[in-house]
């Protein structure tokens, strides 16, 4: 029997201004002070909760450790672009960033990265995604909406997802805790991290699905990352209540919003330990779902996590090899 090839599907990177800056064009890269807008949060617990990837070969070593072969890098803090509102200066971050990850990468064959593109700047964005996969070879387009004016179903975003599916690669979602969410009303970070990532989500599904954009796109793999599977059958039931009684304020959807989240393109990222994943897999099938480990960050359970998947007595073998690397091959596009 061959052996299986684990992947997983959303790793992080922790770069830092000085990864980027000498990749940025003139005159950015003479910009004082940081390259984004902060955050206020410390996510560490003062120093003690995550790890500090400090190269390559740490990350290949744990890769090891938790028997994970390839690994799809997401930025960290670089995320924070979605809040720049210098649309020339948020396209050139992005070519600077993803300059970066894919020489990052060239460091090993197991680790592929995903690119960043300017939504404030829609024919920036477009041929950034094209550059970035076809020039730099990065395996997908990943977007944290939190600093976005407009949501993601917005036609004025269509010219991005045309070109991300022409070009046979995913629309990565990838939230954080940061974003408008009751955000005046946080007061610690267990309560900002606990609400803040799930509602981020919630908002980005139904405004690409109210938006029409699985049936403007029906060829688009999207995957929702960072945020376990727990949510997807609560919130096809709750797509589906409201869309019933008011499909007109939804005109382009063809069918129920939890048929289009199960069709088979539609991927949600899970958990190892998530107790409700028995009940997703029965809603959305055994095709969509996808192992996250989030490495290096403090959320996953490292080096545990390939391990509590694969010794749950409560999903079949079947499903879990689906998980750990099958779906996620499709998902990237790496199964043809």
């Amino acid at each position: 029997m061959a052996t299986l090839r684990v992947i997983d599907s959303d790793g992080h990177v922790q770069e830092r201004d000085a990864d980027i800056r000498p990749h940025l064009e003139e005159p950015y890269c003479k910009r004082r002070g940081s390259l984004l807008p902060g955050d206020e949060w410390d996510s560490s617990m003062y120093g003690t909760l995550g790890l500090r990837v400090s190269d390559v070969a740490m990350r290949l070593r744990d890769m090891d450790k938790e028997t994970i072969d390839t690994s799809v890098l997401f930025p960290t803090s670089a995320f924070h672009m979605s809040r720049l509102t210098e649309k020339d200066y948020a396209a050139a971050y992005c070519r600077a960033y993803n300059d970066w990850i894919a020489e990052h990468c060239k460091a090993s064959p197991r680790i592929k990265g995903v690119a960043l593109v300017p939504f404030q700047n829609v024919a920036a964005a477009v041929e950034e995604v094209n550059r970035a996969v076809t020039k730099l070879g990065l395996a997908g387009i990943a977007i944290a909406s939190f600093g976005m004016k407009e949501h993601l179903g917005k036609p004025e975003f269509w010219p991005i997802y045309e070109e991300i599916q022409r070009l046979n690669v995913p629309l990565l979602v990838h939230n954080s805790r940061q974003g408008p969410a009751g955000e005046i009303r946080y007061d610690t970070f267990l309560f900002k991290h606990t609400i803040g990532r799930p509602i981020e989500t919630l908002i980005d599904c139904a405004a690409l699905m109210y938006g029409g954009v699985p049936e403007q796109f029906p060829k688009l793999r999207i995957a929702f990352l960072e945020c376990g599977a727990g949510w997807v059958p609560y919130w096809m039931d709750r797509m589906d209540e409201e869309w019933e009684k008011r499909k007109s304020e939804a005109p382009l959807l063809k069918a129920k919003p939890s048929e289009y989240m199960a069709r088979g393109n539609w991927f949600y990222a899970a958990e190892p330990e998530e107790a409700t994943l028995p009940f997703v897999l029965d809603r959305v099938g055994e095709d969509v779902i996808v192992f996250a480990s989030d490495y290096p960050h403090w959320d996953g359970n490292f080096p545990y996590m390939v391990s509590t998947l694969k010794d749950r007595k409560d999903i079949s073998e079947s499903a879990k090899n689906k998980i750990l690397s099958a779906n996620a091959m499709r998902l990237y596009g790496w199964d043809s």
